[in-house]
């Protein structure tokens, strides 16, 4: 079966267990900016977007986990999220939770799911705070 490269984030041998690792998709003004989390055979996606206030939860590439690896954290105001569901456990924005995305793993890779590249919404508008 072949890999549409179009909707591939990234090999799942580039993710670490556990880990974090954030992806782009899609060009101009609004691409998707999101990022994929790991823990043991679970890998998840979510829009990298704060939902207390709407900017990127990372200020350096890649970095979305507590240094324990166990929760996904704003390194603007220490918002905690769980890695598996997004909900926000601690911080400014509690009982609000991060915007998943479909993904589908094929053939070693991770991609974003067909229904999501495909939707009706532009993909860029997703990414968009």
């Amino acid at each position: 079966m072949e890999v549409d490269l179009t909707r591939v984030l990234c090999a799942i041998h580039e993710l670490a267990d556990p880990g974090a690792r954030g992806f782009t998709v899609g060009d101009g003004d609004w691409p998707l900016q999101g990022f994929l989390v790991r823990r043991g055979g679970t890998i998840r996606a979510y829009v990298n977007r704060c939902p207390h206030a709407g900017h990127p939860l990372n200020l350096l590439p890649h970095r979305f986990l507590t240094p324990d690896r166990s929760l996904i954290v704003c390194s603007s105001h220490g918002a905690l999220f769980e890695l598996t569901t997004g909900y926000c456990v601690d911080g400014p924005c509690p009982g609000e939770s991060l915007t998943p995305l479909a993904i589908e793993i094929r053939d070693g890779y991770v991609l974003l799911a067909a229904e999501a590249a495909d939707s009706s919404a532009p993909v860029a508008a997703l990414g968009r705070p």
